[in-house]
């Protein structure tokens, strides 16, 4: 099997070479390793330091965030004829000592995705806040787990760690539609396509004082993983999204014109209460809107997944041929 480990960093210059450094030369099952960093606008020398260290290098000119990059590195990966592909912080937060964990259940047939648990304790199994991660991010985290976690009737405690290994099956049947941040909405697309997956309590090492160059802004990551968290609703649950919105207007509404209704039955008028009568209308015929609106989109949904399923295809045969018209060379 041929191993492709990944790096999407910005401005890493001084840790990225000890990361692919660390890289184990070889593990159990693997034929071939092969290390590949993608440089998301990075200012410095960390390309450069990449190159030196014996990784393929994509320099990205300017920074397109970590959802693009990852798409680009998942496609390069493929063309160079992965058959996994393990992505690692370059800022040394994670040991890539640590890769051999994440791969072995894939080498040995187990899962087809497995992604580092970063708030299971290995040794006692159980839950807890890594040392100097701020409370804010930790909380934000079991958030998108537990939604996660919801949508995909499966129990996760860590939906947004980027240290994760994939098979060639898991890597094909990847498509990215956030600009942003990717980690929820993949594990959302590979639960949802049925994927075998394990999670593995890894160690984490949060320095303190020092600041993401991928994320930059925390509250700026939040309110796009809330609105991911929304549209991962929207998009792979929408009948129970959409039948969620339009409940309590409904039940309001309902409410509000049965009022008036036995108001009316007993006085033979509306007044004093015809304008709750009108806005209960209006919020009974909004409820009823919505939950229309989930039906057509729960119908759309299958027409999505028959095209992601043509897709993979398509990715399938395409890197196929690219992987034959290289070792023809």
């Amino acid at each position: 099997m041929h191993l492709v480990v990944i790096s999407i960093c910005k401005d890493e210059e001084s840790t990225i070479g000890e990361v692919l450094d660390r890289v184990p030369k070889s593990i159990p099952g693997i034929s071939s390793i092969d290390k590949l960093v993608v440089s998301d606008g990075s200012s410095d020398d960390t390309a450069a330091v990449a190159r030196a260290h014996g990784a393929v290098v994509i320099e990205g000119t300017e920074q397109r965030r970590l959802a693009f990059r990852f798409q680009q590195a998942i496609d390069t990966a493929l063309e160079m004829g992965a058959d996994i592909a393990v992505n690692i912080d370059g800022d040394l937060q994670f040991d890539s000592g640590d890769i051999p964990h994440l791969v072995g259940p894939i080498v040995a047939g187990e899962a087809d995705f497995v992604a580092a648990d970063r708030f299971t304790d290995a040794e006692t199994g159980q839950r807890r806040k890594p040392e100097n991660m701020p409370s804010g991010k930790y909380w934000g985290n079991r958030l998108g787990a537990k939604v996660v976690s919801a949508l995909s009737s499966r129990d996760f405690n860590d939906v947004t760690c980027g240290f994760r290994a994939y098979n060639r099956d898991a890597l094909l049947s990847i498509n990215i539609n956030t600009k942003y941040t990717y980690t929820q909405e993949t594990f959302q697309i590979l639960a949802q396509t049925g994927k075998a997956i394990e999670t593995v309590p890894t160690h984490v090492t949060y320095y303190p004082g020092r600041r993401s160059r991928v994320v930059t802004s925390f509250w700026g990551f939040l309110a796009t993983s809330a609105v991911n968290i929304l549209r991962s609703y929207r998009d792979f649950a929408p009948l129970r999204f959409f039948v969620a919105l339009g409940l309590l207007p409904l039940l309001s509404g309902a409410l509000s014109v049965g009022f008036v209704g036995v108001h009316w039955l007993r006085t033979s008028k509306t007044s004093p209460y015809t304008s709750i009568g009108i806005l209960g209308a209006y919020a009974f015929s909004l409820g009823i809107i919505l939950i229309v609106v989930g039906l057509v989109a729960d119908m759309l949904v299958r027409s999505t997944r028959n095209q992601e399923k043509i897709l993979r295809l398509l990715k399938e045969e395409r890197y196929s041929a690219s992987t034959v018209d290289e070792a023809e060379l």
